[in-house]
């Protein structure tokens, strides 16, 4: 693995663990961290109440970079592999919904709430 992507792959190990600081503090429950499916991979999967997330957690070296950082075919591999995990964890009378936090140094994470809808 070159340099780059090792400082890459720990940044985004680090933004994982505080989006699901977060995601904790904000009233959610952490049940899955980096879900493998042979779809793809969720960073995140949380519940609060009868509502169960898969997160996408993005990390940049600016806020500016952020705006970019996600796009509908990457969100469309999360959705993949979201359909193929979520019988792992979902209960009956669930909803289920599809966020991104997006990170960057000193700055506050940005949500992006139902960002993508699991069968759309």
């Amino acid at each position: 693995m070159t340099r780059k992507r090792s400082k890459a792959e720990r940044n985004g190990r680090r933004a994982e663990r505080w989006a699901a600081l977060y995601l904790m503090l904000t009233g959610w429950r952490i049940v899955g961290r980096r879900v493998r499916s042979p779809r793809g991979e969720v960073d995140i999967v949380a519940r609060r109440g009868k509502t169960l997330c898969f997160i996408e957690v993005k990390w940049r070296g600016s806020r500016e970079e952020l705006d970019t950082a996600i796009t509908a075919p990457r969100l469309r591999r999360v959705a993949a592999a979201a359909e193929t995990i979520a019988s792992r964890y979902a209960k009956a009378g669930d909803t289920q919904r599809i966020d991104v936090m997006l990170m960057a140094p000193r700055s506050w994470p940005r949500r992006i709430v139902n960002a993508w809808q699991p069968g759309t």
